[in-house]
């Protein structure tokens, strides 16, 4: 049983999207790549992989983001800290947009159709290009530690809010169990978020550089957007498990869908008290 309009619209632009000239060439960098085409996730093996791993980062992160806030810190000069930020911003920003195209092109190249997109089988193995972005989408999230620590180092502190701490610790959780439990549907959830990205590390660019642009709004919009868009991905997943044979990492879905409410519910917060008429009165 599927879904009526989303496979057929799948069909329709992936159709396209492979006969246009700049596929293969795509498709060589992205996917076909020995390194990228040989990638296999292994427990315990593939650096990072471990439990022990996650475990100790993100309890690093927490603790060192504790002590940072509350102790003396070293005082960058402006243009010292401006430079750091901004290619911090740069990377990032890169990084995003080549994840997000990776895994396109990866979906375009290596899944057959929309139910094996939103439904992986069961016993499907980590390993492919896909799995090779999820990877790399994974340790990127800790990289974005380093958002916390220019947060501090510039005394910011009114933007180190529990939203952010929150956010930064747990989306590194989910990444991780994404992977290791093969958790289904998780390209599109990349692909959204790495756009949400370019778009937010394109603002702090900007803004870094000394431009104000007037669209602060519009990043918090797309991440509530990213939201919304996640419940109906999760919602297909669930219509795919038990109307087939089932799909793979359903036991994580689990974790995810609660992780993504609470971020729901939290950046909507955020946007009412940051955007409602009698904040800009005041």
């Amino acid at each position: 049983m599927e879904l009526p309009f989303f496979p057929t619209l799948f069909s329709a632009v992936k159709s396209f999207v492979v006969k246009q000239a700049f596929f293969p060439t795509l498709e060589d960098w992205l996917v076909n790549h020995p390194k990228i085409r040989e990638f296999s996730w292994h427990n315990g093996q593939t650096p990072g992989s471990s439990q022990r791993f996650l475990t100790l980062t993100v309890l690093s992160y927490i603790a060192f983001t504790f002590v940072l806030s509350q102790v003396s810190r070293p005082s960058l000069t402006r243009p010292v800290l401006k430079s750091i930020s901004a290619v911090h911003n740069i990377f990032l920003l890169t990084l995003s947009f080549i994840m997000a195209l990776g895994c396109l092109v990866s979906v375009f190249s290596q899944v057959p159709n929309f139910n094996t997109l939103v439904c992986f089988p069961r016993r499907t193995s980590p390993s492919g290009p896909l799995f090779f972005w999820a990877y790399l989408f994974y340790l990127s999230k800790i990289v974005e530690f380093m958002d916390t620590l220019l947060i501090i180092l510039s005394n910011s502190m009114k933007r180190l809010s529990f939203l952010h701490v929150y956010h930064h610790s747990m989306v590194v959780i989910m990444c991780y169990m994404c992977i290791d439990s093969v958790q289904s549907s998780f390209p599109m959830v990349l692909f959204t978020n790495c756009v949400v990205h370019v778009v937010m590390y394109t603002y702090y660019l900007m803004c870094t550089l000394g431009m104000r642009p007037k669209w602060k709004k519009i990043v918090t919009d797309f991440q509530i957007l990213q939201f919304w868009a996640s419940f109906l991905i999760m919602a297909m997943l669930v219509f795919y498990h038990f109307t087939g044979s089932g799909c793979s990492g359903i036991l994580s879905w689990c974790f995810n869908s609660a992780f993504i409410i609470s971020l729901l519910f939290l950046f909507s917060d955020f946007h009412a008290k940051s955007y409602s008429p009698k904040v800009k009165g005041n």
